[in-house]
């Protein structure tokens, strides 16, 4: 099976603030707002949505293409592409425009606040998912907004079942538009937060979600998850990170853990533990893009943490 996963490419510029956000953001002066934070560490990664959650399905042993617009920046990105053996096949440069940028400042309680320059990202619905060939199952993750309404009715009409996963896309659409996608959609996926606001724009909670689509997929940070059927919801456990030094990326890398579940017909149980163990990994390294580690050395730590094996 091969996945195409649409979503974005970016820069991300991180930045650690060694201090609280909630000890300089007063509430009552929000209105007149004008914070300055002191950032020493500082470091340039790929990242963007696609980008990420093709490596970590790649790290997998599974065949993703990412599907995204770029600008001529890109560069580095394609090399590094490369590198690891992803394709770039579905990637289309946009010859005025930016690589889409993040800028990320982490605080000491892992909260993140991020400015986005979208660039090249506002093109996306210039490539048209529907011709691709040889496409068994797709994703539309956070994207420019024509891009995820195209992608999402070009994988309905080609009947390739798909993962709508709005993240930080979830701004741009009102109910009418979000439950268009979940009626699309074989999956959703949401993290807490993108679940209950999802639930105050469209008047539907996970459960009720559940009956429109196979499941719906919430995260919980260090809660777990949870994966709603029409049946049940399972509760899947977190698994024991060996240290928490970036959150940054760990949603990204439980979706290809789902994709990959998804691609080899693996029960939720298991699909969302492996889903789980991706993030924990993810979460060890600094960057999006930066863990590593070998089939057997996957399969290992999983029978460790779950007590059977997924193979």
């Amino acid at each position: 099976m091969s996945a195409l996963i649409c979503g974005s490419f970016a820069f991300d510029t991180i930045m650690v603030f060694h201090d609280h956000f909630k000890n300089h953001i007063l509430p009552e002066q929000v209105h007149i707002l004008n914070v300055s934070f002191l950032v020493p560490d500082m470091r340039r990664e790929f990242g963007g949505c696609a980008g990420n959650i093709a490596y970590n399905l790649k790290l997998l042993g599974g065949d993703g293409r990412p599907a995204g617009t770029v600008g001529t920046d890109f560069g580095p990105y394609a090399e590094w592409m490369d590198g690891n053996g992803i394709s770039r096949d579905q990637i289309k440069v946009i010859d005025d425009a930016y690589t889409a940028q993040a800028y990320i400042t982490t605080d000491n309680d892992d909260n993140q606040i991020t400015a986005f320059h979208p660039g090249a990202m506002n093109h996306a619905h210039e490539i048209d998912v529907g011709k691709v060939d040889g496409v068994t199952l797709g994703m539309v993750s956070p994207d420019g907004r024509q891009g995820m309404i195209d992608h999402a009715r070009q994988f309905a009409e080609a009947g390739i079942p798909f993962i709508f996963d709005p993240g930080q896309g979830m701004p741009m659409f009102d109910g009418n538009n979000l439950l268009e996608f979940a009626e699309q959609a074989s999956w959703l996926a949401f993290n807490d937060y993108e679940a209950r606001l999802m639930e105050e724009r469209t008047g539907k909670t996970p459960e009720q979600l559940a009956e429109m689509v196979e499941a719906v997929i919430v995260t919980r940070g260090g809660e777990g998850s949870h994966i709603y059927t029409k049946d049940r919801c399972f509760d899947i456990p977190v698994a024991s990170a060996k240290a928490l030094l970036d959150p940054t990326g760990c949603g990204d890398a439980f979706r290809a853990g789902l994709v990959y579940g998804l691609m080899n017909g693996m029960d939720w149980e298991t699909t969302g533990r492996i889903a789980s163990l991706m993030g924990a990994y993810k979460i060890e390294q600094a960057g999006t893009q930066n863990h590593v580690f070998t089939r057997e050395e996957f399969a290992a730590r999983f029978k460790q943490a779950f007590d059977y094996s997924f193979e």
